[in-house]
């Protein structure tokens, strides 16, 4: 039977051979009815339990603190502590393997990262596995295809032109080399003239006007194959000391240029292809296609292994730019100088990965006659928008609405009501999605004079406070997801959203407008909370992980369901989980308890 010990589970899929060989000489399995008490508070830890079948509830009194089952583990941090500290009880028949502690610890010895993921706390579990994805990360990227990577336009010229009409194919077409046909050389006679062969030009002496740019291009060129991975464009590069190779297809076909600092872009960050195309664009056309490119660009992102934080503010400035160009070619100059574009939600806070429902607004600078067309130019704005890959919000929180456009103290006045005197579950909801507002197009400072003139009404009770904040509990308890978890509930999917990232990004924005601060993003929130000492630095961390490892989860949902060209949900199916990342939701969801908790008790939402 210990044969059969599955080594693909974590923490075991880090072990080398030897180290799997240790386990199979050392590990026993045993057996538990129903209701037996596997280990109780305060009894000596002597082994690692892995579950082969069964379920087993970690109980705090009465109240269930998790559940594992198949493949899972523990109690691998009371193991290292030397007694338990919850009570373990088989819900069912439970038959489980059993590693000595001497084992283990001869593990942890050998092996850092299997400790990591063994008994630490999340942030060291995703600490451990983020080493292991930075690595894949580079890998990956490097085995991309040339045609991934962003191709300059190939412009040719004959090798009998002049410098000083090469010199105009510069300026015309911006660029900075041009490819130079010779058919007098045969099969090599293609070259190169670039810039630096420019200066070469000028201190040949000879009159540009007839100075054949045949006699100082560079033959024949470097060229890799359109099907050739990065790594290998990458290796032809650093053979050839060039800093650009014509990239050809399988006739030999020039499909365009690969320079040295757009392949280490590429890898350094792929978001400089979708960047360039939204720069370059020229129409809304041009700016669907890039927008296309964005969803392509976060699954390879994602693939890569780049970390959630960091792919989220690529996408936010990518998102920005490409409502900002949107903006610019619908609404007249004059409208831009004199309003402001904002947006609001995920998307306001940086936090959105996958394309979302448009939440956006309008605010326009006070004394401002706007067009007389200005719900028309608002509408093919959030058509536009639609056409990107961004559907209407069902609750038209859009621009395209009269309610979300206004001058600045048509919105300062609404804002006021919704903090101060709100009629419903709706002004509150409202209140919160523009307390994230972020300003992409026009007048940023339209933006700024809303917040500052929110800052300055004041919350005068505790009541206002907790009836705002009293939305985290709208979901229940994070106790109550973790049957669908396991699977146990049937088919039903675990909603990541519900689950941990509202009452993670409520709770935060809770705080952080009972305590003034300005900042959107959840992150920038969390350090002026911990800065302002309202929340414990541990706990921040915490949260702040736990928001990045719910992110990463329901990307990868989402990311599956665009791949079957399925709405995307971002719900998890139980079943495609890992047993890590069993390990780690359920990590996250224990932190997303003690949030709760602290929240009932600093916002006292016993008043609501």
């Amino acid at each position: 039977m210990p044969n059969a010990f599955n080594f693909s589970a974590s923490p075991f899929d880090c072990l080398s051979t030897d180290e799997q060989a240790l386990v199979r000489s050392n590990v026993d399995i045993a057996y538990f009815q129903p209701q037996a008490v596997v280990l109780e508070v305060g009894a000596e830890t002597t082994h690692l339990f892995v579950i082969i079948k069964g379920y087993v509830t970690q109980m705090e009194g009465d109240e269930v603190q998790a559940t594992f089952g198949p493949d899972d583990c523990f109690d691998g941090r009371s193991l290292v502590a030397g007694r338990a500290s919850s009570r373990f009880v088989a819900a069912e028949e439970v038959l489980v393997y059993q590693l000595a502690r001497a084992t283990v610890q001869e593990l942890i010895a050998r092996n850092a990262t299997f400790g990591a993921l063994l008994f630490s706390d999340l942030g060291n579990k995703l600490s451990a596995l983020a080493q292991r994805a930075e690595e894949h990360e580079t890998q990956s990227l490097l085995m991309a295809r040339v045609d991934q990577a962003y191709l300059r336009p190939a412009h040719t010229v004959p090798a009998s032109a002049s410098i000083v009409q090469v010199a105009q194919v510069f300026k015309d077409q911006r660029t900075t080399s041009v490819l130079v046909e010779d058919p007098t050389r045969g099969a090599d006679g293609l070259g190169i003239f670039t810039a630096t062969s420019l200066q070469h030009a000028v201190l040949d002496g000879r009159p540009l006007e007839r100075l054949p740019v045949g006699d100082l291009a560079v033959y024949p060129v470097v060229t890799v194959q359109a099907s050739d991975t990065i790594g290998d464009a990458m290796a032809v590069l650093l053979r050839a000391r060039v800093h650009r190779v014509v990239v050809v297809d399988e006739n030999g076909q020039v499909q365009g240029l690969l320079r040295a600092l757009d392949l280490f872009s590429f890898v350094a960050n792929q978001s400089h292809l979708v960047g360039v195309q939204i720069e370059q664009a020229s129409t809304l056309e041009d700016l669907q296609h890039a927008a296309a490119l964005i969803t392509q660009l976060i699954a390879a992102l994602h693939r890569g292994g780049m970390r959630i934080g960091l792919m989220t503010r690529l996408v936010q400035q990518l998102n920005t730019r490409l409502f900002e160009r949107a903006w610019g070619m619908i609404a007249p100059s004059d409208l831009q100088a004199n309003s402001c574009l904002f947006v609001m939600g995920s998307e306001g806070r940086g936090e959105q990965l996958l394309k979302t429902d448009q939440d956006n607004g309008l605010l326009l600078r006070d004394g401002y006659q706007p067009p007389h067309n200005l719900a028309e130019i608002c509408q093919q704005f959030s058509d536009a928008l639609a056409r990107f890959g961004y559907p209407e919000c069902p609750g038209r929180i859009m621009l395209n609405n009269p309610a979300w456009r206004g001058t600045v103290k048509e919105f300062t006045q609404r804002v006021k009501r919704w903090l101060l005197v709100p009629e419903g579950a709706d002004d509150l909801m409202h209140l919160g999605i523009f307390l994230d507002a972020h300003a992409v197009a026009g007048d940023a400072h339209l933006l700024t004079q809303v917040r500052d003139n929110l800052q300055a009404f004041t919350l005068d009770s505790d009541v206002q406070v907790a009836r705002f904040a009293a939305a985290v509990d709208a979901f229940g308890s994070p106790a109550s997801w973790w049957g669908r978890l396991l699977g146990r509930d049937g088919a039903e999917q675990v909603n990541l959203k519900k689950a941990g990232l509202f009452p993670i990004v409520h709770g935060v924005r809770s705080l952080a407008l009972a305590q003034g601060i300005g900042a959107t993003s959840t992150a920038e929130r969390l350090d002026a909370l911990v800065a302002q000492q309202v929340l414990d630095p541990k706990l921040g961390q915490e949260l702040q992980e736990s928001l990045y490892f719910l992110m990463g989860l329901r990307l990868q949902a989402g990311l599956h369901e665009w791949a079957l060209h399925r709405p995307i949900s971002g719900n998890v199916d139980p079943s495609t989980l890992s047993s890590l990342e069993r390990d780690l939701l359920k990590d996250t969801l224990a932190v997303v308890k003690r949030f709760k908790a602290v929240l009932h008790q600093r916002l006292r939402l016993d008043l609501v």
